[in-house]
């Protein structure tokens, strides 16, 4: 619907009538201000049409915006007409506009949905997934995008080269293929079956004999993005995607490729007295990838995997998942930071630790950008970086305890509903953007529940939003302007040793308000987020239409 005959379609008679038709004694007084859900579904119709007809380009989106749209930003600066694929980007936006459809009936929803998810089959890969971007100038344009904004991104080296295939890192390609899997299903549209089998075909293809993927495909030479990666959780999330597809579309083929994906957690699971996981693995040994993560375990990693293993164990009930849970639950629990550093990073324990001595690595940097910078590792925690934590939070008791429940429970109730025992195809949940959905909302007679909403927020959520259709937030990060390749001149002092921005030649995003000594500190800008907005309309869906 065009803005203008949507901005019409809600007017009163009384104003129509001014307009030039009707009669105004035909016609009642108008109405008094809209209140409790009322108001809420005229919010949330006023925001969806803001973004969908004046922010979005091509029903693509990014992440933050200008007011003005003069500048506008993903994980870096974004040119106008691009769009960015990682969450809370374009599938993102799709998902919450599919979930306002579905709490409201109301098509503006499911058009703007649709819009979505015909900017991401124009962005998918012909392979079948998607990379980080897209710019719909062409390939031209995005070419010159990596050679300037993200050639100089000193921090964000999966941005300085541009591959030409798709990525499964940060999920995007998995909430994509998501996206596309809920659209298909809603109206059964053909237009979506086609790339929704070539997002399938893609995580089947790409998925390594025993079970692994890499970090990008198709191949593209000897490089990091080849190894086997837990990163991200890309094993979790591509089995969780192919789950739901075996779930909504009956096909039980795809549960090989989910058992092999199981089992090569498992099989990668290092052997006592280091139980763990590294972020990627290289002929079945951990190994690091960009310059800034180490040959290493990780503790996020093994913390996200034993999860995982327990997810494996209440989907099948094969014990093989939890007989090694135990032993690096106890390699957790001997890996505690230092008090000290526990009080001033809020972390409990090192992010890498070393193959082989299980002392905590700790990562650096010197220099000032890019050209003349570079990243190193020791056991030294003072001055780590900034922009990739040196410590991690692990609730090494809340393991302890899962495990411990699942064992004290009968096999048969703990698989009791398992997506993987389902008879027949079996509806997704319905709403996939007011919080993440877990493999434990695919089980047989698990409902989703959410936060219920006051009177009083949902009224504090419709009063703030702006008359343009937007909820004005700080948007929290900045960039400098690309200004050509930064010097090589060498700098030793540790200016950028722990900031997220090096020198003003660095494209890094950056807090405004804490910015390095050299930068001036300035307000962070306000402007309009796509997190803002999905967190926002996610209130309202549950207060028009709550979830028990």
């Amino acid at each position: 619907m065009k803005r203008r005959s949507f901005v019409l379609s809600m007017l009163s008679p009384l104003v129509l009538a001014a307009c030039g038709g009707g009669d105004p004694k035909e016609n009642p007084p108008p109405p008094g201000p809209l209140t409790g859900k009322d108001a809420a579904l005229d919010a949330m119709r006023r925001a969806a049409t803001f973004m969908s007809e004046e922010v979005a380009y091509e029903g693509g989106y990014v992440w933050s915006y200008l007011p003005d749209l003069s500048r506008s930003w993903g994980e870096m600066e974004a040119k106008r007409t691009m769009l960015w694929v990682q969450p809370p980007g374009t599938p993102s936006m799709g998902h919450s506009y599919l979930d306002a459809y579905h709490a409201t009936g109301d098509e503006l929803f499911y058009k703007a949905a649709e819009q979505v998810a015909l900017a991401l089959i124009e962005a998918q890969h012909p392979a079948g997934g998607w990379n980080y971007i897209y710019d719909f100038a062409g390939e031209a344009s995005l070419i010159d995008w990596y050679d300037t904004f993200g050639k100089n991104g000193w921090r964000l080296e999966e941005f300085q080269h541009y591959y030409g295939n798709a990525t499964f890192d940060d999920a995007g390609t998995a909430v994509a293929s998501q996206f596309l899997l809920r659209m298909y299903l809603e109206k059964k549209d053909e237009k979506f079956r086609g790339p929704l089998d070539k997002a399938i075909s893609f995580v089947t293809t790409a998925q390594y004999p025993e079970g692994g993927w890499p970090q990008r495909f198709p191949l593209m030479g000897d490089n990091y993005t080849a190894y086997v990666t837990f990163n991200d959780d890309v094993a979790g999330e591509n089995i969780k995607f192919l789950i739901m597809c075996m779930l909504s579309l009956g096909k039980t083929e795809l549960l090989d490729n989910i058992q092999r994906a199981m089992d090569n957690f498992v099989a990668l699971q290092q052997p006592m007295p280091q139980p763990a996981w590294g972020l990627q693995y290289l002929d079945g040994k951990p190994v690091g990838a960009r310059t800034y993560e180490p040959d290493a375990f990780t503790t996020h990693t093994t913390a996200t995997n034993l999860n995982q293993l327990m997810n494996f164990y209440t989907l099948t009930g094969d014990s093989k998942y939890l007989a090694r849970v135990p032993e690096a639950i106890d390699w957790l629990d001997t890996l505690w930071l230092p008090m000290d550093l526990q009080q001033a990073w809020d972390r409990t324990h090192p992010t890498f630790v070393e193959i082989g001595t299980n002392d905590a690595l700790f990562v650096h940097r010197s220099g000032s950008n890019v050209v003349n910078g570079k990243y190193y590792a020791d056991k030294n925690p003072e001055k780590a970086i900034g922009h990739y934590s040196p410590g991690r939070k692990i609730d090494v008791a809340g393991l302890r305890k899962r495990y411990e429940d699942l064992k004290a429970k009968p096999v048969g109730e703990v698989t009791a509903g398992s997506p993987l025992m389902a008879k027949g195809p079996v509806e997704l949940p319905r709403y996939f953007s007011l919080r993440e959905v877990s493999l434990d909302d695919l089980f047989e007679g698990r409902k989703m529940t959410t936060t219920p909403v006051t009177d009083e927020d949902a009224k504090a959520l419709v009063d703030a939003l702006d008359a343009r259709g937007y909820w004005p937030v700080e948007i929290g990060l900045t960039t400098n302007p690309y200004k050509g390749d930064p010097p090589d001149t060498p700098y030793d002092m540790d200016t950028y040793a722990s900031t997220h921005v090096g020198d003003e030649w660095d494209t890094s995003p950056y807090d405004t308000e804490k910015p390095p000594t050299t930068y001036e500190a300035k307000p962070q800008p306000v402007g309009i987020t796509v997190d803002s907005y999905i967190k926002n309309i996610g209130a309202l869906i549950a207060y028009i239409a709550p979830i028990e």
